[in-house]
């Protein structure tokens, strides 16, 4: 059969009816490659409208081509932040080391993209909004696969059925809960948990960020730009994950402020500034580990089915991958073989990059003061040195090729 031939044929053939939930960066990129490949595809998201500024993701390796097939490498491009300093200090606030911050993450200076979430999120809805159906301000309510479909029930009341479903909803993923049970299963606790916001840029700083340090503990100023405010992260180990804070913002922001309560440095104004700011993100440092992605009709793609953690600085890289992927395995499989298809090919790629997760542990976060001197030895030798060249881990799938492709 020529390629026209293969175009014609799924032209012709019924479209088979998807449904997406979550709108983050999983979700509108598969809804992309589903759509160009034939998909009548409609996208779920619990959320109003999607998520914009948040904090700053990567893009690199693998996920940079997948970008540059969608058409949205160069307005990523654009929105790029560039960040050009790295500067560690110690628990008295005295400069450790000031290094080129991908000398740190194993990126590639002038390759690699650094945006913000929600620049990236938006970027991608741009790119399927006007193909795709959207329902924001819904979620799923139930899966029923016991029929030749899924039978969704939608939690605003609405009933439909699809040939397929997918979970691109995140760390927390309810598909996943309807699935395959509760997430303890497959959650990987990691020992951290940390606290993000927005604060005013009352310290100078752009296109850099300082990183506070003592054992157990850190706190990090991130200038994106030369904008009035600059991202604060306070990131602490934890024996165990503080339940109980999940669904608390005030139990959040009190867990915070009695850990950092004797911190120095810049950390109680932050501490102070987290308890007015409305855009508080609070979460565990973990991943998630499964034995499959999918059962039946239903498949996870993105945190969902493999949270790294963002240790890694890989989860935004994976979840464009992952799209990619799996929507190609689909294309001239049914369910079965296109979920199987896409884990053999993908899953390897998906544990090199897991395994990263050691590197970023003992680089930012030291749990002991020995090793945080050694952290800090190392720092000062990487300081002199020239940047990374990149990790191998980053670009350790070449995607293949898909038809149709256009």
């Amino acid at each position: 059969m020529t390629r026209t031939d293969q175009l014609t044929d799924i032209r012709t053939t019924p479209r088979r009816k998807v449904l997406i939930s979550g709108a983050g960066i999983a979700g509108p990129a598969l809804a992309f490659w589903l759509n160009r490949y034939g998909f009548a595809v409609t996208v779920v998201e619990k959320a109003g409208t999607l998520r914009d500024g948040g904090y700053p993701i990567d893009v690199r390796g693998t996920a940079l081509e997948v970008v540059r097939k969608m058409g949205i490498l160069p307005r990523l491009r654009d929105a790029h932040i560039d960040l050009r300093r790295l500067t560690f200090l110690d628990g008295d606030g005295s400069e450790v080391a000031s290094v080129n911050p991908h000398t740190v993450t194993g990126g590639v200076a002038g390759l690699d993209l650094e945006v913000r979430r929600g620049d990236l999120a938006s970027a991608l809805h741009t790119a399927v909004r006007d193909d795709v159906e959207f329902l924001f301000n819904d979620s799923i309510d139930t899966l029923d696969q016991s029929g030749h479909g899924v039978d969704v029930t939608f939690r605003g009341g609405s009933r439909r059925t699809f040939d397929m479903v997918f979970g691109a909803d995140g760390l927390h993923s309810r598909t996943r809960e309807f699935l395959f049970g509760p997430e303890e299963q497959f959650h990987r606790y990691l020992g951290y948990c940390f606290a993000g916001f927005t604060m005013r840029n009352t310290f100078g700083l752009s296109h850099e960020t300082m990183m506070w340090n003592t054992p157990d503990r850190a706190a990090a100023l991130y200038a994106v730009g030369d904008n009035d405010n600059v991202h604060a992260f306070l990131n602490f180990a934890h024996p165990e994950p503080p339940f109980d804070a999940f669904r608390n913002p005030e139990a959040q922001r009190d867990l915070v402020t009695a850990v950092f309560a004797d911190a120095g440095w810049e950390v109680p104004g932050m501490l102070a500034a987290m308890r007015d700011a409305d855009d508080l993100f609070f979460d565990v440092v973990s991943q998630i580990r499964m034995p499959r992605w999918s059962s039946g009709r239903v498949a996870l793609v993105g945190d969902a089915a493999y949270a790294p953690s963002f240790l890694t600085g890989q989860g935004s890289s994976l979840a464009l991958v992952g799209a990619y992927m799996l929507a190609g395995s689909l294309v001239d499989r049914d369910h079965a073989a296109g979920f199987a298809d896409y884990e053999h090919n993908t899953r390897e790629f998906v544990t090199v990059n897991q395994e990263q997760v050691g590197e970023g542990d003992a680089t930012l976060f030291p749990t002991t003061a020995r090793a945080l001197e050694q952290r800090n030895d190392m720092l000062r030798n990487l300081s002199t040195m020239p940047s990374a060249e990149g990790r191998p881990a980053h670009s350790a799938l070449a995607l293949p090729k898909f038809m149709p492709m256009t």
